[in-house]
């Protein structure tokens, strides 16, 4: 009884709301799933629970692994790449993803053969693993490419779109020829006839005065087409190659000295004369030069004594 005359419940754990009683009568409520037993469960060694196999398995990678490796620093995988390709590109073509198609649009000067050679792919490559960013990077080294573009057609072509510089004219230089665009830049060497019919210019820093070269051809009228090549003397000045001729030009003033050849050559044919070279620096002559023959037969006909003279 407690001080105001009431009866006070039990203090057993059973009876009392809130000590574990309650939560006797709760569990005996809960579905069986839910009940969890605070037993501890026996451990279990982490090696009996292994698939008894596995030491099978890790002896086979670790004897394969060796292998592999002693494969690779021998070359002989590198042989293996070098014949029938990567192992994931073998395996992509099998799967039907060879690279079987390779359209290419934008060829003007080179060949087929040497874009598919500039890009890299080849019998051996697969649509699935060939990185397009890399064979991009590729063309782009190529000095006689401008821009290139490369995408994929599942499940085997490869599309390329190139766009190619233009050639304007041969540079030699040291015996070197190469082929250079209108602003002087090499793109390319000189391999093959293809870029046989271009202008020649030949000497140090006549790739960057082509645009005189070509301005001096348009000069020369109706002999233009038979000039072969102009020399850059000296960083001054032009000697043309007209044919077979050296036709040898002004610092100043090339242009007027051309216009007067033109006239010389349509009133007297000199360059159809024995001779090897034609001199227009000095404005108020033309100064010619004989070839060996013609020298020596001016000379001998100089010997030879004149009619009604003594001898």
């Amino acid at each position: 009884m407690d001080g105001g005359g009431r009866y006070s419940g039990p203090l057993s754990p059973a009876g009392y709301p809130g000590d574990g009683g309650l939560r006797a009568r709760l569990a005996g409520r809960l579905p069986r799933f839910l009940r969890r037993s605070r037993r501890p469960r026996p451990v279990t060694p982490i090696a009996e629970r292994l698939p008894p196999y596995l030491g099978t398995l890790g002896v086979s990678a670790a004897f394969a692994l060796v292998a592999v490796t002693g494969f690779v620093a021998s070359g002989r995988y590198d042989a293996f790449v070098a014949e029938h390709g990567r192992p994931l590109d073998i395996a992509a073509r099998l799967a039907g993803f060879g690279v079987e198609r390779v359209t290419i649009s934008g060829i003007s000067r080179m060949y087929e053969r040497e874009v598919l050679q500039a890009a890299g792919i080849d019998g051996r490559s697969s649509v699935v693993f060939l990185d397009v960013t890399a064979v991009r990077d590729r063309l782009m080294q190529v000095p006689l490419i401008a821009t290139a573009s490369v995408r994929k057609l599942y499940p085997n072509e490869i599309v390329i779109n190139q766009v190619e510089r233009e050639p304007a004219a041969l540079w030699q230089k040291n015996g070197e020829l190469s082929v250079i665009a209108a602003d002087g830049t090499v793109i390319d060497t000189m391999r093959d006839d293809r870029y046989a019919s271009l202008p020649l210019v030949v000497g140090e820093e006549a790739n960057t005065r082509l645009g005189e070269y070509l301005g001096l051809i348009a000069a020369a009228g109706s002999l233009g087409e038979r000039i072969k090549a102009g020399t850059f003397v000296s960083g001054r000045r032009w000697t043309l190659k007209l044919d077979g001729v050296d036709v040898r030009l002004p610092e100043n003033g090339a242009a007027e000295a051309l216009a007067r050849l033109v006239r010389i050559e349509r009133e007297a044919k000199i360059l159809e004369k024995d001779i090897i070279a034609v001199d227009l620096r000095m404005p108020d002559r033309v100064v010619v030069r004989l070839t060996e023959e013609a020298a020596a037969a001016r000379a001998e006909s100089q010997k030879k004594p004149k009619k009604g003279t003594a001898t």
